[in-house]
């Protein structure tokens, strides 16, 4: 009987992961040093005052992986989408607004043309989420950083600060069973679980294919699939947080629709069930490669695991969900109503194909 495959097969340990977090706790001796109160604690991070009514947020994101197929492929001109696109979309879940992006670039050595092509990445990401780069740093560390060619390897990290005012802050209180969940589309792998992709379906890693490949169901050569970026939900977002109240926005990104249970923290005895996917060709690809390489990858494990063709997931009112449909369609963002609350505490409910899976 084939194995199952699993994020931590692949290397990366959900559980010691979760046990590590528990160390960020240590973190809140440092609060006593904000200046204008205290921390506010939300679903997804904290944001803090820095004067009357008004709110910081500060995220920092990478892109993972996702750089080890940017340097096999040679193409170096999208990753950095991808990494603005990480932390902005991070940003807007608290209703704020990216101020000013800053990027740290580690490689092995610094060749003007490859920053060239990093910065390409970047400025495309910023101009889409409308915020300018405002400070960055390139590092050469070639002791640290080991690429798969001679002098390619790097790892890019974004970190951008946002603003929102103390009304307009998304807490992810006040939601209720039955409250609609809507999705926004994903392009594709975005960031997340790209470990796991490049073992199963890339030679490089013990995978399947060589990048030039085109399996059957893709329209391009498997890296250039996998390179896809990251979309950003920025504009959307904060378009509809101004015409409807928008209960939570959640990336849907690391462990995927387990996420959902982080608003469980704000909204006391609710759960989530999802029933609308059109995952992209690429998703069923994973498992049916999975399968021929002698593993059998879950369609739990590709829900904790990968986006499943939603990168964005907004809960509003029931009774603001036509209101909040129309105003992003007008803009043409394909909003699809993929679920809602339910009253099943912590608990998330997948009903896809014709099977009913539970995420706890």
């Amino acid at each position: 009987m084939p194995k199952n495959y699993t994020y931590t097969d692949a290397g990366v340990n959900r559980n010691q992961r979760a046990e590590s977090k528990k160390e960020l706790s240590s973190l809140s001796e440092t609060y006593k040093h904000i200046g204008f109160g205290g921390i506010m604690r939300l679903p997804y991070g904290n944001i803090f005052p820095i004067g009357k009514d008004v709110f910081l947020d500060l995220q920092i994101e990478g892109v993972g992986t996702k750089v080890l197929i940017a340097e096999l492929a040679g193409k170096y001109d999208t990753i950095g989408v991808d990494a603005v696109a990480m932390v902005v979309n991070d940003v807007i879940r608290s209703g704020a607004k990216p101020l000013a992006l800053a990027d740290n670039i580690h490689a092995v050595a610094s060749e003007p043309k490859l920053v060239n092509a990093w910065l390409k990445g970047i400025i495309r990401g910023a101009e889409q989420s409308g915020c300018p780069v405002v400070n960055g740093e390139t590092g050469d560390v070639a002791e640290i950083i080991r690429g798969i060619k001679p002098n390619s390897g790097f790892d890019m990290v974004v970190s951008c600060v946002g603003k929102v005012e103390h009304q307009n802050i998304i807490t992810g209180r006040d939601i209720k069973p039955d409250d609609p969940i809507i999705g926004l589309a994903s392009n594709g792998l975005h960031s997340n679980g790209i470990t796991m992709v490049r073992k199963i379906l890339f030679r490089e890693w013990g995978g399947k294919y060589e990048p030039t490949d085109i399996p059957e169901g893709l329209e391009q050569e498997i890296a250039l699939e996998t390179l896809e970026p990251t979309k950003i939900y920025v504009k959307p977002l904060l378009k509809l947080a101004g015409e409807v109240k928008v209960k939570a926005a959640v990336h849907i990104t690391g462990d995927s629709y387990i996420k959902f249970n982080n608003l469980a923290t704000c909204s006391q005895g609710i759960g989530f069930c999802f029933d609308n996917f059109h995952p992209q060709p690429i998703f069923g690809l994973i498992q049916k490669t999975a399968t021929e390489l002698g593993y059998t990858v879950t369609d739990e494990e590709m829900f904790r695991t990968f986006n499943m063709g939603w990168g964005f997931g907004i809960i509003v009112d029931k009774t603001d969900i036509d209101k909040a449909m129309n105003v992003l369609e007008q803009d043409n963002y394909d909003p699809q109503r993929i679920g809602r609350v339910t009253d099943k505490e912590h608990t998330v409910e997948i009903e896809y194909g014709k099977k009913q899976l539970i995420l706890m």
